[in-house]
C-alpha cells in the first residue's frame, strides 16, 4: 500500500488536478511532476504485503500515512485526510473528509503521487512476474491476475491475507 502527503502553499490553485481516479494515467503522470515541483514539501511511503499481512490493510494503510508525513522535510501544521478514519499523528490536529481527494487539491495531490507511485512500483516489478500481467492490471484483482496466481502461485509481492478461490474465480 502506498501513501503521500502534499502541502501547497495556502493560495495553490491548479484546475487540472483531481481525484486521482477521475483521471487518466496520463494525465497523472503529466500532474506528477507539477505537483513535486510546486508543492512546499510531499513525500511517498508505502507498506509491503508482508507488512500488511502482519498488521492488516487498514492498518497499513495508517502506518503508510504516518510514514509519508514522517519523512515531509516541512512539518504538518494541520492534517486533512481522505476518508472517514485516521490514527492520530504526533498530536497534530486533523480532519478526515469523505471523498476528500475530489474536494482539496493537498488530497487529490497526495493521491495522484502515491497512485503513481505505485503504478511505477507495479511496472518495476512486472518486469520478473510477467504471468501476473501487472504492467497492465497494476496488481488489481483482475481474472487474469487470479488465474495467474492460481496456476503459478503467489509472489514475495502478494499479500498472503488475500485469498484467490476457485469459486472466487467463478464469480468473474
Amino acid at each position: 500500500v502506498f501513501a503521500a502527503a502534499v502541502i501547497f502553499p495556502t493560495d495553490y490553485y491548479h484546475d487540472l488536478l483531481n481525484d486521482s481516479k477521475q483521471l487518466s494515467e496520463k494525465k497523472r503522470m503529466m500532474l506528477r511532476p507539477i505537483i513535486e515541483r510546486e508543492a512546499l514539501a510531499f513525500a511517498v511511503a508505502s507498506v509491503s504485503a508482508e507488512e500488511i499481512d502482519r498488521i492488516n490493510i487498514h492498518n497499513a494503510s495508517y502506518l503508510a500515512m504516518h510514514k509519508a508525513l514522517d519523512l515531509l522535510k516541512t512539518k504538518a501544521e494541520y492534517i486533512i485526510v481522505d476518508g472517514n478514519k485516521f490514527i492520530p499523528y504526533q498530536q497534530i490536529p486533523h480532519t478526515c473528509i469523505v471523498k476528500g481527494d475530489g474536494k482539496y487539491l493537498s488530497i487529490a495531490a497526495a493521491s495522484i503521487l502515491a497512485k503513481t507511485y505505485r503504478d511505477e512500483y507495479m511496472d518495476n516489478i512486472a518486469v520478473d512476474y510477467p504471468h501476473y500481467d501487472w504492467l497492465n492490471n497494476k496488481g488489481y484483482p483482475t481474472v487474469k491476475h487470479r488465474t495467474a496466481v492460481l496456476a503459478h502461485g503467489s509472489t514475495p509481492h502478494h499479500r498472503k491475507s488475500f485469498r484467490i478461490t476457485d469459486p472466487q474465480l467463478k464469480l468473474f
